[in-house]
């Protein structure tokens, strides 16, 4: 960790000059960042020019001022909505479409360096201009000699190179922070860069996105009014991707899907319901499908791009999440509650009531309320907030999962408002929950266990003879452990103890009475026997009361 931080003290400088004059100082200095890196302590916010903007405005300007590494961080946790702020949330959005190209002759330089060839005999026509830009990459029209149009997505020149320094320093803060400050305690900062430079290296090679494209196409051809670009492997490598170009309307375009008589509704309808399709049914969905990712062919079809940022959800939590969908969609707050704690994602169960009753209030504030007034956003939010009240770690594809239908709700509510994305899951998941249990489904699962069931079968004659000569030479013991034994007995002998002075108590009173009435019947009035037995009487029924008030207390004491 020293030697990086020898090696990059130069871009160690920068960024934490650059996050100190933008507000940021105090909070640097909090961390003990300054003393670490040996700075002189400057930028605090009250002599940041930019005081007046927001804390989401300051983070943004920041993270563009640093790069593409940075700027990518930004667009991530634009995603992470159950830990960062809505407000700054909103404000990172903007880096999704906010990103500076780089010149034709780097993507030009990039391009032949892969494929060893000059740009004009690889391609017919190229633009010198790109159609899109991102953080990492650009995308520019061509037509190969062949004829066929393509879009060509280009890695920007040195990019590597500057994010493996990024990810050293990253790296290299997080370990600082973990080990030396008390935010370190409640966040694990090196898990999380772990994981960021997990993604942003699959981002890196383009190889992966065409697989992911591939894989795409192959789940979609279920459904005909969906589909992803077809990937040219000849002229696509690590750095350089080329897929069909697809001349669609923008999604947000809705000037143009007006004039080409396009459907808002139904297209609506298809984006969610393949978005629906693609984690419940597939498993494999686009984590970033917002508008700039999406398009719509004058026939209605509904085009996906850009494939570099994928979820993957199992086929066992597919179920689960297919139980959650129905739930909430039913608004039975229990089976909700009851499908999270499936994930295996509540450490301590003592909290499944509270957990039931936080998630029923929550349900109870939407019940009634239309779909069309429901943002899907805000529900996914509210449940990150109560499993994290509850002690519940949610798994990581979940928040994949509800950015992407945050952003989908997003355009269902410009397309179509009175559409909502749990509405159109409702029927999916319920026929994905019935198609599980079919007999096809079942006999492939006893199929995919056969092994498994095969060595139960044959080790079972050896487990019984095992426990059947362990009974004949009489090890075979059984123990039956009961919690708080020494409590309930007690409690036990108390109750005994109860019992038998009231049997006790009842058989005296029993014989008292009947000495009383078999002496009283020849016992004339006023004789000196008829006195006695009026007097025991009296004295009897004092000490009965007595009896009866000291129990009575008793049970009050005991809270029996």
């Amino acid at each position: 960790m020293v030697i990086n931080r020898k090696l990059n003290i130069k871009r160690y400088r920068e960024i934490i000059t650059v996050f100190a004059k933008h507000g940021f100082g105090l909070i640097i200095d909090q961390l003990g960042i300054f003393d670490y890196l040996k700075m002189k302590k400057h930028g605090t916010e009250a002599e940041n020019s930019n005081s007046k903007l927001s804390v989401g405005e300051r983070l943004r300007i920041s993270l563009e001022e640093l790069g593409p590494t940075f700027v990518k961080i930004g667009q991530i946790l634009s995603t992470q909505v159950d830990i960062v702020p809505r407000d700054i949330v909103e404000e990172l959005k903007k880096l999704q479409s906010s990103v500076q190209p780089f010149s034709y002759n780097e993507a030009k330089s990039v391009i032949e360096s892969e494929f060893e060839d000059t740009l004009e005999n690889i391609f017919k026509e190229f633009s010198q201009e790109p159609i899109a830009s991102a953080s990492i990459s650009q995308v520019h029209y061509a037509v190969l000699n062949s004829g066929e149009k393509v879009a060509v997505k280009v890695q920007r020149p040195g990019i590597e190179k500057v994010i493996s320094q990024d990810l050293n320093i990253l790296r290299d803060l997080a370990y600082f922070v973990d080990n030396h400050t008390k935010f370190g305690k409640i966040y694990d900062f090196s898990s999380m860069v772990n994981e960021f430079e997990y993604t942003i290296k699959n981002e890196l090679d383009f190889t992966r996105e065409g697989e992911n494209a591939d894989t795409f196409r192959d789940n979609f051809s279920k459904d005909k009014v969906v589909k992803v670009p077809e990937v040219n492997w000849t002229y696509t490598s690590r750095r350089v991707l080329t897929m069909e170009y697809i001349e669609g309307i923008g999604i947000d375009d809705h000037e143009g899907l007006e004039k080409d008589g396009i459907n808002k509704k139904e297209t609506a309808k298809r984006i969610a319901e393949s978005l629906c399709n693609q984690i419940l049914r597939d498993g494999f969905f686009h984590a970033d499908p917002h508008p700039g990712n999406i398009k719509v062919l004058k026939d209605g079809t509904v085009v996906f791009l850009d494939l570099g940022m994928v979820g993957r959800v199992s086929e066992s939590r597919r179920k689960i999440i297919s139980k959650l969908f129905v739930a909430v969609a039913n608004k039975d707050a229990r089976r909700a509650a009851r499908a999270v704690i499936e994930l295996d994602a509540m450490y301590d169960k003592k909290n499944i009531k509270k957990f039931e009753q936080d998630v029923d209030l929550m349900l109870d504030k939407y019940l009634t309320m239309p779909w069309s007034k429901i943002n899907v956003g805000e529900v996914f939010y509210e449940v990150f907030n109560i499993a994290f009240l509850n002690g519940i770690k949610l798994p990581r594809e979940f928040t994949m999962l509800a950015k992407a239908f945050a952003t989908v709700q997003s355009i269902l509510e410009q397309l179509a408002p009175e559409l909502n994305t749990i509405e159109v899951a409702k029927p999916i998941a319920k026929k994905l929950m019935l198609q599980s249990y079919s007999p096809q489904n079942i006999s492939l699962a006893l199929r995919r266990n056969a092994t498994a069931y095969k060595d139960l079968i044959s080790e079972l004659p050896f487990y019984i003879q095992n426990l059947l000569e362990k009974a004949e030479d009489g090890e075979l013991t059984f123990q039956l452990k009961l919690k708080d034994l020494d409590k309930i007995q007690k409690r036990f002998d108390r109750a005994v103890n109860r019992i038998s002075f009231s049997v006790i108590l009842l058989a005296v009173c029993i014989v008292i009475t009947g000495i009383i009435i078999g002496s009283s019947q020849n016992a004339p009035e006023g004789s000196k026997m008829y006195l006695l037995n009026v007097t025991a009487l009296r004295i009897g029924i004092i000490v009965a009361i007595s009896i009866v008030l000291v129990v009575i207390i008793s049970m009050l004491r005991s809270d029996r």
